[in-house]
């Protein structure tokens, strides 16, 4: 049986929110990298491969757990990435492990407070997420921690590589969707820095909302 797939008659419209949200800034030694914890695994092998050559010297693994999250990660994001992390090659004198955060701006405050307490000067810092997670993660960086400089990457995958690795479609768009609406309700609320979202990437937005894309919003009043 084929693996799940993206509807045709909505592979634009997820395509256009997929891009607007990938950052993929060029890679540069940085102080430390990290990894927001999530569903996806590959945000700790992608670290593991970054470590590697030599990008930086320490990651912060952050993150404890969301309901999507807690059946495959039971004892926790940060906790099971460090050890796929070690798995794949990355030492363990060179993870911290952030285990409290339950939502983004926690990853980021928790994170900033753990590198405080050791003494760990963090001037240039990567953050590495789900690939449609990089610019509200990067918005809501620079609200928090504005006197770091951000760069913003993720695994290198197409939309529908991606996808399929997920195995499940509807929980990418929702997903994507989401973000999409977080970016305005979070910098309106003052979480995090306004970002002007294109007319095109609106338009996708709302018409994935009226297909039913819709599990992933915020309520609004």
């Amino acid at each position: 049986m084929p693996a799940p797939a993206i509807p045709d008659e909505l592979r634009d419209d997820v395509e256009t929110l997929w891009n607007f949200h990938r950052i993929d800034d060029p890679l540069a030694p940085v102080d430390v990298a990290i990894g927001l914890g999530s569903h996806d695994p590959s945000v700790a092998v992608y670290t593991a491969e970054l470590f590697a050559k030599d990008l930086f010297p320490v990651v912060v693994f952050t993150g404890a757990n969301a309901p999507t999250t807690v059946e495959r990660f039971p004892r926790g994001e940060a906790v099971h990435y460090r050890e796929i992390a070690m798995e794949a090659g990355v030492p363990d004198i060179a993870i911290l492990v952030e285990p409290r955060a339950t939502n983004t701006a926690e990853n980021f405050e928790f994170t900033r407070e753990l590198l405080r307490e050791r003494g760990t000067p963090v001037t240039r810092a990567l953050i590495l997420s789900r690939p449609y997670q990089q610019r509200r993660a990067y918005t809501t960086a620079k609200k928090l921690w504005p006197e770091v400089d951000f760069l913003c990457s993720a695994i290198q995958q197409s939309l529908n590589d991606y996808v399929e690795g997920i195995g499940d479609p509807k929980r990418v768009i929702d997903m994507l969707v989401g973000d999409t609406q977080r970016l305005t309700v979070y910098a309106d609320a003052g979480y995090a820095i306004p970002q002007e979202v294109p007319s095109e990437v609106e338009a996708a937005y709302d018409r994935l909302i009226t297909a039913g894309y819709d599990s992933r919003l915020l309520p609004t009043s």
